[in-house]
Formats: C-alpha cells, structure tokens, sequence
C-alpha cells in the first residue's frame, strides 16, 4: 500500500475527532463511558421503536393487539441472529484493523460486508415472510392473536434489508470507534417511527399493520442516513451503497469470528421462543403483562448493551495494536463498573415500574402480571451484565467460542428447564424466573473466562511486555 493512500486514510478517518475514539489511549472508564453514553442513547431510542408501538396500540387498540406485537419480536430475531453475530464479526476485525492500522484489510472486509448484506439480507425476507405461520404455530399464539401477529411480523419483514443494513453500518462504525454517527440515526428515525404510528394507528385506525409499517419505514431510513454519513465522512473507505467485491479471505475472516457469534445468537433466540410459548400458555393477559415487561427491562438494561459493546470495540483494537498491559487492565475494571451502573439504574426503574406499566396499559390483568415479572427478573439484571461485558472482552480478543459454550450452558441446560419445571411443578405466572436462574448461572461461568487459555495468554503477554518497559526505562536512565 503506498504512502499517499496510508496518508489519505489517516485524513479521512479523522482517527483524533471528536466523534472517533482512539481506545488503546488514554484513561480507561473515560473511553469506555464516552463511547458508551451516545450507546446508552441509543439504545433508549431503539427501545422506543418497539416501546412506542405498544404505548399507541395499548391506547388505541387493546390487549390482544399488544400480546401480537410483544410476540412478535421473537420471529424476526430468528432471522436476524445469524446476521447480526456476522455484524459482530465485522465489527470486531475493524476494531482490530483500525488499532493495526491496516487499512488495505479494513477496506476489504468493509467492502466485503456490504456485499454480505445483500446476499444475506433478500433470501431472508421471503423466507420469513413464507414461514411466519409455521413459527407462529411453534409458539403456540392464541387463536384471538394470530392474524394480527402474521400480519405485523409480514410486513416487519419487509423492511428486514433495511435493519440488517443500518445494523452492519452501525458495527462498522462502532469498530472504527465511532459510536455518536449511529446515535444521529436512531434520532431521525425514531422520531419517523413516532410520527408514523401516531398518523397510522391513532389517526388512520390501521392497528399493527400501521404499527409495522411505521417501523419498516424508519429503518430503511435509519439505512440511508448511515450509508450518506459514511460515505462523507470516511471518504477514503470508499464506501458503496451496491455490493461491489466479496474478498475470500475478509469473507473467511468475518464468517470465521460471525458464525460462532451468529449461532450465539441463534440459540439464545432459539431459548427466548422456548420461553415465550411458555408465556403464551398462560392466555393474552400474560402475555401483554410480560410484553410491557420487556420494555421496562430493555430500558433498565441499557447499560448492559452500551457498555459489553464497548468492551468488544476496546478489546479489538488494544489487541490489534498489541497492547496487553491495557487490555488486562480493562477486562478488571468494565465489568465491575458497569454492573454498578446498572444496578443504579434498576433502582431507579424498580421505583417507577407501577407509574410505567400505567403508561402502557389500563387493564387490571396485564398490569397485574407485568407487575409480578419485573418483580421476578429486575433484581438480577447486573448479573447479565457482568456476563455479557466479559462475553464480549472474549469476543474482542477472538475467542468468540467460549461465549457460544456459555450462552449453549446457560439457555439449554438451566433457563428452558428451570422454567418448565416452574411452569409445571409451581406455578406458570413465575415462569419468567428461569431467566433470572439463568443469569445467575451465566455470570458464574463467564467468570471462568478469567482462567481460561485465551486469557492466561494474554496475562502472559501483558507481563512480557511490562518487562520489557521496565527494561527500556532502566536502560534510558
């Protein structure tokens, strides 16, 4: 690669902007929390997506039209889980390239991953617009909520192109360690999707259908916002709207570090379906309460998301550029703060649960129920922090099977069973207790990372390379 090009990519990256964070630099938790606040963000804005349509349908539809749209989301992870540990992948080997420095790699697998979302993405829809009835039929949906979840999850489908797009753009840029771009994007959206469902459901009375169609619309723009940031910003990516090139070896590289996070995904997805026909037995009333649950959770857990991602982006580039002392001292700290983090914040939600679930529904038996969920699972979401903030120090450094191995541990062999004994043997409506065993479980066994190969080696590193400082520093003086 010649010098000009290595220049003009140092320019265009923007590596010392604001908006750009260099992690293998500077105080740790400072990074870590700048580039997790507009996350945090975020994240609250990409629960809005789905919190909003069940705020307008809860008030302008009913019950049942909740308990459709709550299980609805499950179909569509089933078909998004694979992509998006691929997206995961990409993201970390830009990670790594970037605090390399290798920008002839970090252009082709960049390149190479548009190219994967097109191929990725069109199959996917039609096959889950063909197979949405027999999902439905696994889940056991109640007959009065059928038609309404075959319809939004069809038409949610329709726009799956546009999610797995702005999804893979997202990761990119997250690599590169630019977390505020993505952040810009939700805001144009969500507040589309807003608008939409109130235009389209309150004022047109079209139910979920509008509630999907609000939804499909604001990803495919969310889409297309990223692709022109990218595009202006990082002008030395030369970063196409069509696919263009697949590189073998940047695909085999992404396949590589993806599939292993892909069927992480897959059967956690695989594991929240289990559970949510679980739920589903238990009538419409149940099903709405834990629906609203989800929300409150997700916006309780924002911290979790924010900072685990944090923590895959520093890993992936102090290993990229080497930089062991720093990776072992991150991978001591960020678990640490951010479960304090949300612990806090489960507080604060704990004490505003009753005033919110009022937010999302007027009827007794859904707010009676969301009410007894969140009591059974807020207590022990720190717990699924801490799990996925190492899960993810893992995935940063490569040794993306070991999360496989705890999540396979976690969802198969102590959530589906835990629940099913509770549902069988105690009482079905504390169904929702074999997730809180499960984090239990799951954060009791990522901490066995801390002994594992991967990162005994890289405590090995660490201290090779504090010697060898030290013996620069005495030599020097």
């Amino acid at each position: 690669m010649s010098m000009v090009w290595f220049s003009k990519c140092m320019d265009s990256l923007n590596l010392k902007a604001k908006s750009k964070l260099d992690m293998t630099q500077g105080p740790i938790m400072k990074l870590i929390v700048l580039f997790a606040i507009p996350m945090v963000v975020g994240n609250i804005l990409q629960q809005l997506y789905s919190t909003v349509d069940t705020l307008v349908i809860g008030n302008y539809c009913g019950p049942v039209s909740i308990a459709a749209v709550g299980t609805s989301a499950q179909p569509l992870e089933v078909f998004m889980c694979i992509f998006m540990g691929i997206g995961a992948g990409v993201s970390i080997l830009v990670s790594m390239y970037t605090g390399a420095r290798d920008f002839g790699a970090l252009d082709r697998v960049i390149k190479t991953a548009i190219s994967f979302t097109y191929m990725a993405a069109i199959p996917l829809s039609i096959l889950g617009i063909l197979l949405t009835p027999a999902i439905l039929r696994f889940m056991q949906v109640p007959a009065d909520t059928w038609d309404y979840a075959v319809t939004y999850i069809r038409i949610v489908f329709l726009a799956l192109l546009g999610n797995m797009g702005y999804n893979m753009n997202a990761g990119i840029l997250r690599g590169l360690g630019d977390s505020t771009a993505s952040l810009v994007f939700l805001v144009v959206s969500c507040v589309t999707n807003v608008f939409l469902d109130l235009l389209f459901v309150a004022g047109l009375g079209m139910d979920v259908s509008g509630a999907a169609l609000a939804t499909a619309i604001s990803m495919y723009l969310s889409w297309a916002a990223s692709i022109l940031y990218i595009r202006k910003k990082y002008a030395a990516l030369e970063f196409t709207i069509l696919p263009r090139l697949v590189s073998r070896d940047s695909l085999r590289e992404i396949l590589r570090l993806g599939l292993p996070l892909g069927f992480n995904n897959s059967i956690y997805t695989i594991g929240h379906i289990m559970l949510q026909s679980l739920i589903n037995t238990q009538g419409s009333g149940f099903m709405a309460g834990a629906s609203i649950t989800g929300k409150i959770l997700g916006v309780s857990s924002i911290a979790i998301s924010s900072f685990s991602t944090s923590m895959s982006t520093f890993a992936g580039q102090n290993y990229g550029a080497k930089n062991y002392v720093r990776l072992r001292q991150g991978g001591r700290i960020v678990p640490l703060y951010s479960a304090l983090i949300t612990i806090c914040l489960g507080l604060v939600m704990f004490a505003l649960s009753g005033p919110m679930i009022g937010l999302f529904t007027e009827d007794a038996e859904a707010a009676k129920y969301a009410l007894l969920c969140i009591r059974i699972q807020l207590p022990f979401q720190w717990c699924f922090c801490v799990l996925n903030t190492i899960l993810n120090l893992a995935n940063g450094i490569g040794a993306v099977k070991y999360s496989t191995i705890v999540n396979m541990l976690m969802l198969w062999a102590v959530r589906i069973p835990s629940a099913f004994l509770i549902s069988r043997f105690i009482d079905g409506h504390y169904v929702t207790g074999g997730v809180s065993i499960s984090f239990v479980f799951g954060m009791t066994a990522a901490l066995f990372f801390y002994r594992s190969g991967h990162w005994k080696e890289m405590l090995h590193l660490a201290e090779k390379q504090e010697a060898a400082a030290k013996a620069l520093h005495a030599t020097a003086s």
